[in-house]
């Protein structure tokens, strides 16, 4: 039985029982937020690094949530962010454009031993690392995670237009960048 998301905050919230309902919130969202920073940072180590920040900024922050989102729409928003950010690290310390470092991200997904997917998944994510960085999300959010439009407007602070938009786009070049490496 799935717990309900009130239950880990109650319990959180409790000095007796915050390490159980910190583990209960892990139980239930660390594989779902694992592999949206995954498909987002693309290198496993990364994204374990990654996934290691969100939840300390989790524990840290989780007793102010103001429960005005829903639990899983703040933990994507702290995901993506914290992925965002490690993306502009990495451009940074790498002095490279998003186009670059999109490439490098691409050619890694070939020597990839985490990478557990077939040759058409992996033509998938080569696609999707040609697209700008808010498609990608969008397209990401949409397909992977199965969010609504909605959701990933509180998410991204986008409006729902746009992000549709945004999907439109995305797919349309994901079919180009796929039927021409046929």
């Amino acid at each position: 039985m799935q717990i309900e998301d009130s239950e880990i905050l109650e319990k959180f919230n409790n000095p007796q029982t915050q390490e159980l309902g910190f583990k209960l919130l892990l139980n239930k969202y660390q594989q779902k937020i694992y592999w949206h920073i995954r498909r987002i940072v693309i290198e496993h180590e990364d994204a374990d690094d990654v996934v290691q920040d969100v939840f300390i900024k989790v524990w840290k922050n989780l007793e102010s949530f103001r429960q005005d989102s829903q639990l899983y729409t703040w933990l994507y928003r702290i995901a993506t962010n914290e992925s965002i950010t490690f993306l502009n690290k990495k451009k940074t310390k790498f002095n490279s454009s998003f186009e670059e470092l999109s490439e490098k991200l691409s050619e890694s997904l070939n020597d990839d031993n985490y990478f557990t997917g077939d040759q058409i998944q992996k033509k998938l994510q080569k696609a999707l690392l040609t697209l700008p960085e808010k498609q990608r999300l969008v397209f990401n959010m949409k397909y992977y995670d199965d969010l609504k439009f909605q959701e990933i407007s509180d998410i991204l602070g986008t409006s729902v237009g746009a992000l549709k938009a945004s999907y439109h786009l995305a797919v349309k070049k994901i079919e180009q960048f796929l039927l021409a490496s046929d």
